[in-house]
């Protein structure tokens, strides 16, 4: 059997790391490649240095299965904490359960309450969708039709696909004629293809309105098959915030707007609750929420003629 600390650089797929005194904890996600989920482990990594754990990070590149082999991995080498990072853990529910009924606490970031997690730090997803939807609505004057991109596997994109949903229900004269489940990892790619399917499957000027992504990068690709298609009168809108929507939005292009989440807030709100969890006492709350923030052309300060 490998010693524990071989095993989690082996997890890791890293160098073996240099010993260091102070917890160890192991952070595992399947969407490292998504820009937010980056964020928020470059943040989490952050607070762990600065509180001298050793962290160790392993990324399955969407793969779920692999994702609950590592969880036990980690559990059966006796790290003291994990983390989970962008993921549901019902998902892999055996898995977590186990770590709980070994005494590791089990801390999710933008995942999902559950019974044998100690804390999960997120954003309020179905009002991040709420913001998001209405203003999309709005900016087409509360008729059209959308596209919706979508991943109902991230508990928090379900939740914004809920808040879409009810307000498809509450506006008749809004009618969604295609979506896509995109696929992670390459999303930006994945997302551009379907909408280039979409675009010819609806053509002519008018037979699309606008497209709902339930997060920035899948609005990322439909902008770039609209920007290729030559197509006019097709807005977006995104969720996360991230710099390059946030560019596109100043830069003028059909994409509209995005919901900003405070992902390292979140991360450093889960250290911080972490920390407490290590010093013996217990989580502010099952469950809390970072800020999040409506951007736009109005409130960027950009003026597009």
């Amino acid at each position: 059997m490998l010693p524990r600390l071989a095993l989690a650089a082996l997890l890791a797929g890293t160098a073996l790391p240099a010993f260091a005194a102070g917890e160890r904890v192991a952070l595992l996600t399947p969407y490292l490649s998504a820009i937010a989920t980056a964020e928020m482990v470059d943040a989490f990594r952050a607070r762990a240095s600065e509180n001298g754990w050793t962290l160790d990070v392993v990324d399955t590149a969407g793969d779920m299965g692999a994702l609950a082999s590592r969880v036990e991995d980690v559990t059966a080498s006796g790290v003291d904490a994990i983390v989970l990072v962008s993921i549901d853990p019902a998902q892999i529910e055996d898995q977590v359960g186990r770590a709980d009924a070994a005494g590791i606490p089990v801390i999710t970031i933008d995942g999902a309450a559950n019974d044998a997690v100690a804390l999960n730090v997120t954003s309020d997803n179905y009002v991040l969708g709420q913001a998001m939807t209405e203003y999309l609505f709005e900016a087409i004057g509360g008729e059209g039709q959308i596209v919706r991109l979508f991943h109902s596997a991230h508990p928090g994109v379900r939740q914004r696909e809920i808040a879409l949903d009810d307000a498809l229900a509450e506006t008749p004269a809004i009618t969604e004629i295609g979506q896509h489940y995109v696929q992670v990892p390459g999303q930006i790619d994945d997302s551009r293809n379907a909408m280039d399917s979409i675009l010819l499957a609806n053509p002519g000027e008018g037979a699309i309105d606008a497209v709902w992504a339930a997060w920035d990068e899948p609005g990322v690709g439909a902008q770039l098959a609209i920007e290729a298609s030559g197509r006019d009168g097709i807005v977006i809108a995104g969720i996360d915030g991230n710099p390059q929507a946030i560019e596109l939005i100043e830069a003028c292009t059909p994409f509209i707007a995005t919901v900003r989440q405070g992902f390292s807030q979140m991360a450093e709100i889960a250290a911080a609750e972490l920390s407490t969890i290590f010093e013996g006492g217990t989580p502010e709350a099952a469950e809390l929420y970072a800020p999040v923030e409506l951007i736009t052309r109005e409130s960027l300060g950009v003026t597009c003629d």
